[in-house]
């Protein structure tokens, strides 16, 4: 049985017809702030960021500067996590939050007091307009969002965005029964409370639906490109360069 008022749900393939409300360009100005607000709690128990900064992006700054480029950055969270992990260490960063939708840019430069990151609304194919290249490429929870011809154009820019010697890395979730079970179990008790007024419970729900399954990324993903399985639920899909 589903979370869902007791109605069975189809997990068996996605449901890339099930839009999330927080995408919806007329989505409740208030609500949207307040899910960007809590993406932090979320992310850091499903973003598996810790893991990301200590296996892609520390080996790689070791080495000097670094940038880091995090597309369809949403709320920031991801990129200040990775900013303020770097200038920790000593490290001499730029780290660039991207997003098309203004108000994710917006907010996210409101969010951040510190001055962390330098925050643009752009797309990735504006970025490799420009030239610009980056030790790491990510995103989170970005995948699910995009049509075929849309992630198929992401990878590539994501490619050409890469340095040599740098890594891209997609996470997203891994569909799945289980999946689907545990976000519900973990947003229920705080659905009233914590994440009241916010999209996160419901379009999370949703983004599980609209996932891949690692078997589903891996045929469509272009050559050079492999998908890593990580705790809980999660993919990486990831295309790399040699360490120098």
């Amino acid at each position: 049985m589903s979370a869902e008022r007791g109605s069975v749900i189809d997990l068996r393939r996605r449901a890339i017809d099930l839009p999330e409300r927080m995408d919806a360009d007329d989505a409740d100005p208030e609500m949207l702030a307040r899910t960007y607000a809590r993406f932090p709690y979320v992310n850091a128990i499903l973003a598996g960021r810790r893991g990301l900064h200590s296996r892609e992006i520390d080996p790689r700054a070791r080495h000097g500067r670094i940038r880091v480029l995090d597309i369809g950055c949403g709320g920031g969270d991801i990129a200040r996590y990775v900013a303020r992990r770097l200038r920790r260490d000593g490290i001499r960063a730029e780290v660039i939050g991207a997003d098309i939708d203004a108000r994710a840019v917006r907010w996210a430069s409101d969010a951040d007091d510190e001055g962390l990151v330098r925050w643009r609304c752009v797309s990735s194919a504006q970025l490799v307009a420009e030239g610009e290249s980056f030790d790491v490429v990510l995103s989170n929870h970005v995948l699910h969002h995009l049509s075929a011809s849309q992630l198929a154009d992401l990878l590539n820019d994501s490619t050409r965005l890469t340095a040599p010697g740098g890594i891209a890395v997609h996470g997203d979730i891994a569909r799945s029964r289980t999946a689907y079970a545990l976000f519900d179990a973990l947003t229920r008790p705080i659905a009233d409370t914590l994440l009241k007024n916010s999209f996160i419970r419901e379009d999370g729900l949703l983004s599980i639906r609209r996932s891949y399954t690692a078997a589903e990324l891996a045929a469509v993903a272009p050559p050079g490109w492999r998908v890593q399985r990580r705790f809980p639920s999660r993919l990486l899909l990831v295309h790399a360069g040699h360490l120098y």
